[in-house]
């Protein structure tokens, strides 16, 4: 019996066990998992189009296709750790890319997977597609103000990527916008 013979032999006997082969594998996923990996899939369209166009060079597509592999690849495995159809807002930055989101950049050798940077920056962990990328969740509001909370009778230990303020410093009302 040829392999095609007992592949169509076992498709007819066992239709659930063909349909299941052929399923998507992102169909598994709630809604919100599946509407950011459409939005990742809409970005790498972005970017070929853009260097099929010549907008861009080699190194910037191949960047960047990298970075939207490893963005995929991790709300991936948050999706199937949590079962839950949550994902945190995701950044995805090369080592070289750390002052793009803090002040004071931690060294990648000493990241630790949960800590938090700047009350607003959860490492979640690293993903080698192409190079490595160390992948951020940003902390939500709750969580943020949780962070900042000071609990009674016990003193605030400020973390060192929380910079000093000194109350003749510190604003008595927050900036007005002026726009349009």
């Amino acid at each position: 019996m040829t392999l095609f013979a007992m592949v169509l032999f076992l498709g007819v006997v066992f239709p659930e066990i063909s349909a299941m082969a052929f399923q998507d594998p992102e169909e598994k996923f709630g809604p919100v998992v599946r509407a950011y990996l459409g939005y990742l899939k809409n970005e790498q369209e972005v970017v070929d189009d853009r260097v099929s166009r010549r907008e861009v060079n080699q190194a910037y597509y191949r960047r960047n296709s990298n970075r939207i592999r490893a963005l995929r690849e991790m709300a991936l495995r948050l999706a199937r750790q949590s079962h839950n159809d949550y994902l945190p807002e995701l950044e995805a930055v090369a080592s070289n890319e750390f002052n793009l989101l803090f002040y004071e950049p931690p060294r990648p050798s000493s990241l630790k997977q949960g800590d938090v940077f700047q009350n607003t920056f959860r490492y979640l962990g690293s993903v080698r597609a192409g190079e490595v990328f160390y992948i951020f969740a940003r902390l939500d509001i709750y969580e943020q103000a949780e962070l900042t909370e000071i609990p009674k009778g016990k003193p605030q230990v400020r973390s060192p990527e929380t910079p000093k303020v000194e109350p003749s410093e510190r604003a008595a009302s927050r900036p007005r916008q002026i726009g349009p």
